[in-house]
Order: structure tokens, then sequence, then C-alpha cells
């Protein structure tokens, strides 16, 4: 049964590591980059609405998903992906148990559509009948071949395991394997205005490769090139002869002409994966520019031109500022001896935030580093002190100006430092075992130092004194 209303949060990992970099830029996508490739309209044999769809990247290289939305019967229900990416050549589960999914028994129509509203791929888009799936025996619904089309029916059966394959490869596949790709990967994170730049480009699913010849376009009012070197695929590692070639089109910035040979007699070929060679720019203005190949590019074996898929990067360069975050706001946490920081993200976005709060020294000390817009500080606060914080966003290698703001938990008595919620013997005995006790000392307890100045003394015994026998 539909759900009336769908409210949809699908959080991810953003930043994952990868073999030589980090936080690569997921590409943009085009129709058929991600397909949907199976569907759990009949939920499971452990919940009947433990329904979900599977998205899988046909192409090699990360897609950003943010933003990205499924149309269930034409927009009635729309599933809306948060934040997330989808790794190359890989699965994206969008589950019950995450999003409140809802589909029908007797048929959906299922658009999936980029953050721009371009669509990218559609199933069943008639509306009528699941094409396939069992809701008896629990047996989802497989695309048999991932770039065939989503609205042919031929194209989907049941799975022939219960419940499906999430993650993993459909039981009914029937694709072609993997066909030679030529991928591009940038090697730096979050590039700024007048970063040196190095991007990898690598070849897979070779077969008797024996030269190349590329046509590489990119925006040089973003990016200047700065030269290339070949990698050790070709030359297998250096043992073989190999000529690699490259320069600008007429010495003009905006086309890169490149190429790499085998230099064998009689001529061979190599099969496998691996690097060709690594590009280098100069970032020289702020904005996005995707670095592609031109159709005249190719590769050839010892017969001829082999059918490639040229797989393009985006880049997008930031400018070298950060702007600081909005609206901070410091108030009581939902439990005594809490407050609760939130605030909105910066204009420019950031990739976290930096928790400064003023310590016992008077110095600011970096309390938490996060991804979220609010953190709740729960460390030995003591009632009606004001705490000093502040809130510093960062992107990449830049940290914007910090936010400051102060607050205070009324709730409680200031002296009470068992925690009684009433000031007595017991909080005098603990001030006596600590007395003179500083920072520095590993005996030191934060909650007997309720004047917050690193020194368990005479003042703190005050604050027992000036609320003595006053319960909360």
């Amino acid at each position: 049964m539909k759900k009336l209303l769908i409210g949809l949060l699908l959080f991810s990992v953003l930043f994952y590591n990868f073999p030589g970099h980090l936080l690569p830029v997921a590409n943009a996508a085009s129709p058929g980059s991600v397909i949907i490739n199976e569907i759990a309209w009949m939920g499971s044999t452990t919940s009947i609405t433990d329904e979900w769809i599977e998205l899988y990247n046909t192409t090699g290289s990360d897609i950003d998903l943010t933003g990205w939305t499924i149309d269930d019967d034409n927009g009635s229900d729309v599933y809306t992906i948060a934040s997330g990416s989808i790794l190359a050549n890989d699965h994206y589960l969008i589950e019950d148990a995450i999003i409140p999914i809802s589909l029908s028994n007797t048929g959906d129509s299922l658009v999936l559509k980029d953050e721009t509203a371009q669509i990218i791929d559609t199933v069943n888009s008639t509306g009528g009948a699941w094409f396939a799936g069992d809701n008896t025996n629990k047996y989802t619904m497989e695309k048999m071949d991932p770039i065939a089309d989503g609205d042919d029916a031929a194209n989907w059966a049941n799975s022939t395991i219960v419940d499906g394959t999430p993650n993993a490869q459909n039981s009914v596949f029937s694709g072609a394997p993997a066909g030679l790709e030529i991928i591009i990967e940038d090697l730096i994170v979050n590039p700024v205005d007048g970063d040196a730049i190095t991007l990898t480009v690598s070849i897979s699913n070779a077969s008797n490769v024996l030269s190349y010849g590329f046509d590489i376009l990119y925006d040089p009012t973003i990016l200047a090139y700065t030269g290339a070197t070949e990698d050790n695929f070709l030359n297998e590692a250096g043992s073989i002869s190999t000529s690699f070639l490259e320069g600008l089109e007429n010495g003009t910035q905006g086309k890169i002409i490149i190429a790499g040979s085998r230099l064998t007699v009689p001529p061979t070929g190599i099969s496998g994966s691996g690097d060709l060679f690594t590009l280098s720019f100069d970032a020289i203005a702020n904005g996005s520019t995707t670095i592609t190949f031109d159709p005249t590019s190719f590769v050839s074996d010892t017969s001829g031109d082999i059918t490639a898929t040229y797989d393009d990067d985006l880049i997008t360069i930031d400018p070298q500022s950060v702007d600081p975050v909005q609206n901070l706001t410091i108030t009581e946490g939902t439990n005594r001896y809490e407050l609760d920081l939130n605030w909105d993200a910066p204009a420019t976005n950031a990739d976290s935030y930096k928790v400064m709060k003023r310590d016992t020294t008077g110095a600011f000390t970096e309390i938490a580093n996060t991804a979220n817009t609010f953190f709740t500080d729960s460390d030995n606060l003591i009632p009606t002190h004001s705490y000093e914080y502040q809130i510093i966003a960062v992107k990449g290698s830049l940290e914007a100006t910090a936010v400051s703001g102060q607050s205070a938990d009324s709730r409680g008595i200031k002296g009470d430092n068992s925690r009684s919620d009433r000031v007595d013997g017991r909080d005098l005995n603990n001030l006596a075992l600590h007395y003179t006790l500083t920072l520095s000392d590993p005996n030191f307890d934060a909650l007997i130092d309720t004047t917050y100045d690193g020194s368990i003394d005479g003042s703190d015994l005050i604050d027992i004194g000036a609320n003595w026998a006053i319960t909360y």
C-alpha cells in the first residue's frame, strides 16, 4: 500500500579512500550510466515491508548521486537521495530500512533522474504489472543485461535466489563482460585556485593493445596544461621500448594531443589493466571543467582500432577562501549538563566543521571535527558556568573565519560535584580528596573544578559553601 508521504534522507559516507587518492570528484551522469538493476517490490522473507531498489553504475567512474530521485508512478511518490555516490561498476542499495519505500504489488512505473531532472533510466514506464518477481516465494525482479532497455519486459526475470542478490551481480545476469575502458582519475582533494593538479589516465580490460592516440579537451580558462609523463602499462614497467609523445595542439591551451605505442618487432600488444600516463595542470581560476576525450581518440591492437569506452572527469576548482558558518545557536540540550550547538552551512558549503571550546587556560581547543551542522557538548559541564565555543568551516586545506558563541546550562547546582542534586558532605569530601590538584595531575577531576580555572582550591570551596544544603 502506498504511503501518503515519503520523506527521504539517505546518508552515505561521502568520504572514501582509493589507492593513490582521496575524495575523488564523482563524474557527471548521462542516460544509462546508472540503471535500476533489481527491485524487491514484494519485500523479503523477513518482512513484507523490506522493500528495496538496487542501482548499478555501468561506467568505470564514480558518480555523485546527491539530489537524484526516483519518480514512482509519475511522481505520486518521489524517493530522493540526499547525498551519496555510487562507485565505478558497483551497486547502490536503496532500502526500506533507511528510506520508507512503498511499492505496489500490482506494478509501478519507476523513473531515475539526476539532480538536474535529466532522465537516466526508466523501468515499466507504462505503470502496468511488474515484469518479474514472485511475491509468494520472495524472488526479486532482476535485470538480465544491465545496458539493455529497462522498459523491455524480456530483459527482466525472477531471481533464482530467495530474497534476491542485493549489492551483488544478478543471478540471471546475461550481459557481456566489461569492455575496454579509458578512465581519468584525479589525484587531488578539493583543488583550489592556484593548486597543481595531477590526473592519471588508465586502461582496463585491455586485450592485445599496441598503441593509442587521444585528443583531450578542457576549459583553458579554468586549467592550464603543464605536461605529461608516461606510466608503465605499455612498456611493461620499462622492460620493452615504447614511444610517448604529448603536446598542445598548435601550442594553444585547450586541447592536448597525446599518443603512445609499443616498439616491438614483430608488433605485439599487451592485455590487462594499468596506468597509461599522468597529466599535470595548474588551476588558474575557480569553476568547473570536464576533461573529455574528443571522438577522434582511438586505441588499437595489431589488427586495427578497438572499440573502447571513454570516461570523462569533472574537475571543480574552489576559490581560495571558505565562507564562515551562519546562524550559530547554543541552547540547553535534551539532558541536563548538555549544550546543543547548531549552525547553518556556509554558502560555499564545507567538507567539515571544527568545534572549538575555550579551555581552562583561556585558549580555544578543538573538541570535535564533524561533517554535521550540529554538535552536543556533554563533557563535564558545570551548571551555570558560561562556556565559549567557536565553529570553523573547513573545505580541503582551507578554513573559514571562526564564528563564536557562548551559553550555560542553568539546570543543576554549582558545587554539586557528586551530581546528587544536593550540595552536601559528599561534595566537600570530593574536594578534600582532590584539594590543590591542577589540570596537569592525572587524578584531576573536572567536576570538582567548579570555577573552571584548572585548579581545585578555595574558590571551588566557596561554590560549595554558597550553595550548601540546596537541592535541585
